[in-house]
């Protein structure tokens, strides 16, 4: 088990732009996090109005966006032009190459956490898809949005990503699986047996580890993949 602390991540600043990188991305250089099973990138963004990401390319890339709050305006060169709103999230599979750009609305600042995950097969038609975290509410327990046995597919065999919304003093268990990142999109975790608590940013990665139960201290929003064991994908943190 490692606890990847919001203080820890990369920061990288822009005009009207702050992320925070929880894996190693660009200059920001660290080589126990390269990658996390076939994650390769973590990024907690925050845009002002207007602001964001010009059009650019990706290739054999699994992005899954998922929005906090605020709204996050997608346009790519398959011809989506799509805003998704807060609890809302799209998987753009890059496959063998598309251009896209991501701005935020002009209604206000935008928060929103994106994922890279290597797919299983190269080179195959791009595509996008979106979906909806509306059936994750308090009591309901881990939701899964993406991913194995959802209708929003990943191209990852074995990945799953799931969002949990606790009310205070609410418990969850985390699933058991060969590796498990649970991230705190808001809210904190209690003391626990695991660690001292957590607080918005923070994140549990687990490998190889049983279930586990954490408790919100206060309302409390959990973003959780879990990957099988089979990893035909570069060695990584925990390896």
């Amino acid at each position: 088990m490692d606890i990847r602390r919001s203080s820890s991540r990369f920061v990288e600043r822009e005009p009207g732009r702050r992320t925070q990188h929880g894996l190693s991305f660009g200059a920001h250089y660290d080589p126990d996090w390269l990658s996390f099973g076939p994650m390769v990138c973590h990024d907690d963004h925050l845009l002002g109005s207007g602001r964001g990401f010009d059009e650019h390319p990706h290739a054999d890339l699994e992005i899954v966006t998922f929005v906090q709050s605020g709204a996050l305006v997608h346009t790519d060169s398959l011809g989506t032009a799509a805003e998704l709103g807060a609890g809302e999230l799209a998987v753009l599979s890059a496959g063998a190459g598309v251009r896209h750009s991501e701005v935020a609305a002009g209604t206000g600042p935008t928060r929103f956490v994106q994922v890279w995950l290597r797919p299983d097969e190269p080179g195959m038609s791009p595509s996008y898809r979106r979906g909806s975290t509306g059936a994750a509410r308090p009591g309901a327990g881990l939701v899964p949005v993406a991913g194995d046995g959802t209708d929003l597919p990943i191209g990852v065999a074995g990945a799953s990503y799931a969002v949990a919304r606790l009310a205070a003093n609410e418990t969850l268990t985390l699933p058991a699986a060969y590796r498990v990142h649970a991230y705190v999109a808001s809210g904190a975790l209690l003391r626990s047996s695991l660690a001292q608590p957590l607080s918005a940013g923070d994140a549990f990665c687990f490998v190889d580890e049983p279930a586990r139960d954490v408790t919100a201290g206060v309302p409390t929003e959990l973003l959780v993949w879990s990957f099988a064991a089979s990893e035909p994908h570069a060695q990584s943190q925990g390896d």
